[in-house]
């Protein structure tokens, strides 16, 4: 039975820990091959799972010295029908690979037994995370999707979180697809240098379209894959959207997307700037709470951003 699913303590924290970049991570730290940016091609042997273990664990140690619960996301971000078909998985293969998935963070968890470990089942866009390739419709999206999200639904994932949203319409997808299983659902939407969406809406207009669409069905709202300050002027604390804002998982790297694609070395900013920019973050939003990284990210950055946002708080964590 799943944990956390009736009643996601995220919800109640002051402040949230997730992950950081795993595959950057897993590439440039690890030196592990990832063909299309897959981590959960991991999963098939001891040595892989073995490095994902070593991944995760690093995270929930960092929970645990600072006292906060942590959102752990299965490293299924490439774990959907068609890029899994790249790689040469059937249907039942996939199936099989996103419940070895969700397996892994349980196992986290019970190492972890003292510590608030939730376990998310990370979807992923169908197409590229970057630059939206084919847009679908919302109920093709939401056919897309059911396939991962039905998976998740059967295991004892606590919810489903669709990382790297790059428009709203499958986004929409998504929430419908985890609506009908049962499923709690987070939205992360990734921005460009001027905090619009790749497909060019701003983030105000996005969430509207998915709570209008859902009748508000997601969890929170998140933003990935951009660094702080390609999304901070956006974000107007008075405005009724930001409260639907309660995550971010930053970029390291100040460079654009297309500046990332094209860059020959990994660049991993500074974790103490960046855990600085956190903290203006929450200053204008302190909604903000579930807090973590993403490409170019490890979890020295995500201890640096703890460190910085849980320094002074009284109370339980």
């Amino acid at each position: 039975m799943a944990r956390y699913r009736d009643h996601l303590p995220q919800l109640g924290a002051d402040v949230f820990l997730t992950d950081g970049g795993i595959e950057t991570t897993l590439i440039f730290d690890d030196g592990l091959d990832l063909p299309e940016f897959a981590a959960f091609v991991l999963l098939e042997d001891a040595d892989g799972r073995a490095a994902l273990a070593r991944y995760f664990d690093r995270y929930a140690e960092v929970a645990r010295r600072d006292g906060v619960g942590i959102v752990l996301e299965t490293p299924t971000w490439r774990a959907n029908p068609d890029w899994a078909a790249r790689l040469g998985y059937d249907e039942a293969q996939l199936d099989s690979v996103n419940r070895d998935a969700v397996e892994l963070l349980l196992d986290t968890r019970r190492r972890f037994g003292d510590q608030t470990v939730v376990v998310s089942g990370c979807v992923g866009p169908r197409g590229d995370g970057y630059h939206p390739d084919r847009l679908m419709g919302s109920e093709e999206a939401t056919a897309y999707h059911a396939v991962q999200v039905g998976t998740f639904a059967g295991t004892e994932a606590d919810l489903v979180t669709a990382i790297t949203m790059t428009y709203p319409a499958e986004a929409v997808g998504v929430t419908r697809a985890a609506q009908a299983s049962g499923l709690a659902a987070v939205i992360s939407f990734t921005v460009e240098t001027d905090g619009r969406l790749p497909s060019g809406e701003t983030l105000a207009e996005a969430i509207a379209e998915v709570d209008a669409a859902t009748s508000g069905y997601p969890a929170y709202y998140m933003v990935n894959c951009a660094h702080p300050t390609h999304f901070m002027s956006v974000l107007d604390g008075s405005a009724d959207w930001t409260g639907r804002l309660r995550g971010v998982r930053a970029n390291a790297s100040r460079l654009s997307h297309d500046e990332l694609d094209e860059a020959d070395e990994l660049d991993s900013g500074n974790p103490e700037e960046l855990a600085q920019d956190y903290v203006r973050l929450r200053r204008s939003l302190p909604g903000l709470t579930v807090l973590g990284g993403c490409c170019g990210t490890t979890h020295e950055h995500v201890s640096s951003i703890s460190e910085a946002c849980t320094r002074g708080m009284t109370g339980p964590r």
